[in-house]
């Protein structure tokens, strides 16, 4: 299949859906087997904010102080990022008043984050704003590398240059830049998606600590340099200082949480969305930092559990085929939409458990995976007490909540609507 800029992705075959009855060893077991299919492929709010959610301001990052801001920006290293003040219109983040009802929090995230042909980038950019939504950009370091200087990537385990993606092209570089700038300007997140994109054997899943560390250094340093690499001195820099803007991250193919963890500890990240297959519960850390996996959404009217991304829709309806039947796909954009919506209702009317949505910028099966997301954004951004938010915003508003709060919070079902009396004392 070919992405947006051109360049070729080896096809993936996520797994069946899973009936939501199976929640013990058989659940793992379907978990092992979706990521397992997740390697086959390559990878506004209208109302007043609530006491609960509070006005978009800038909510302390830990372990990562904001430099004193002098009115003036300043530029880092060789002109490729600077600082330029803390972000505008963040989420600030309140604890929970005695029986207050969470604020229903709803994660839109994108792994590669480049702006191809199609201007997927800058679409959902467009649509996060129109909607006051903030959305959360993985970014993957080699997008700003241009080919013919590849041998500066050393990917962990495989030879110098290699990727399992292509490099970018100069022109979408350049408008990848653009779109990034303008993106953390208008409130979202830029994460990493890494830089390979490496998967199975001699993937993130058989890094040591130390490769990991070698994958996130080597990416901030494409970021730090892109000037330098790219030759592009006319462009202005990137408005943020990327060792302090990433929090965290998503594995390629959800590989290797458990060395990356350790690793990402030495960068102060503060979340890591790389696990998959979770039901909706209330998040938990793990090694001290936030997991934000991918979640297990009703499928086909409730009959199965699907995994919640455009590649699990990809297999249950074409078997892994980017280009289908034309004529299933409104019902497949149906299926697709009806499973955003049940998962959000589920948990909208229930426990508040955030949701939360990953996908590629692709135009699979005629785009309907892209139009499925456009038509979730504009229902469930738009009702009441739902605050659609980057992943960092989240983590923010976990940690400021008290900690008892939050295990009582984790001890309800998907469905279960409680007496939040008893739930938030």
């Amino acid at each position: 299949m070919k992405s947006p800029s051109g360049r070729r992705r080896r096809a993936r075959a996520p797994r069946r859906a899973t009936p939501p009855r199976i929640l013990t060893l058989a659940a793992l077991l379907v978990v092992a087997s979706l990521v397992a299919g997740y390697l086959a492929l390559s990878g506004s709010d209208t109302t007043t904010p609530t006491a609960s959610s509070g006005p978009r301001e800038k909510a302390p990052v830990k372990g990562n102080p904001e430099p004193q801001w002098d009115g003036r920006t300043k530029v880092l290293g060789d002109g490729s990022t600077s600082y330029t003040g803390p972000q505008k219109g963040q989420l600030k983040p309140v604890p929970l008043k005695p029986g207050e009802k969470p604020p229903q929090f709803v994660v839109f995230s994108w792994d590669g984050a480049l702006q191809g042909d199609d201007g997927l980038f800058s679409h959902y950019r467009e649509l996060a704003e129109e909607y006051d939504a903030h959305m959360t950009f993985f970014l993957t370091g080699i997008y700003l590398v241009p080919k013919y200087k590849k041998d500066l990537y050393s990917p962990p385990q495989h030879a110098k240059g290699s990727a399992a993606i292509s490099y970018a092209t100069d022109e979408h570089i350049r408008t990848t830049l653009e779109q990034l700038g303008k993106a953390w300007q208008g409130g979202n997140e830029i994460g990493t998606h890494f830089n390979g994109h490496f998967c199975g054997k001699k993937g993130g899943g058989d890094w040591s600590v130390a490769e990991w560390k070698s994958e996130i250094d080597q990416f901030y340093g494409f970021v730090e340099k892109w000037k330098t690499n790219t030759g592009f001195k006319d462009m202005d820099p990137l408005p943020f200082d990327i060792r302090k803007e990433v929090a965290g991250g998503r594995a390629p193919c959800l590989e290797g949480q458990e060395n990356l963890l350790k690793a990402a500890k030495a960068y102060n990240w503060r979340y890591d969305a790389s696990s998959s297959g979770d039901f909706q519960i209330w998040p938990r850390k793990k090694d001290g930092i936030w997991d934000f996996p991918l979640q297990m959404l009703p499928y086909e009217g409730g009959k199965y559990q699907g995994l919640s991304m455009d590649f699990n829709f990809l297999y249950n309806q074409s078997k892994g085929e980017t280009e289908g039947d034309p004529a299933n796909y409104p019902e497949w954009e149906r299926q697709t939409v009806e499973t955003y919506m049940s998962g959000f209702n589920r948990v909208y009317y229930g426990s508040r458990a955030p949701l939360f949505i990953g996908n590629h910028f692709e135009n699979w099966n005629g785009g309907i995976y892209m139009r499925a997301v456009d038509q979730t954004i504009k229902t469930v951004c738009t009702k009441k007490d739902v605050r659609c938010v980057s992943f960092r915003e989240l983590a923010d508003w976990l940690d400021a909540q008290k900690p008892e709060t939050l295990q009582r919070l984790r001890t309800l079902d998907p469905a279960q609507s409680p007496d939040w009396s008893v739930v938030v004392k």
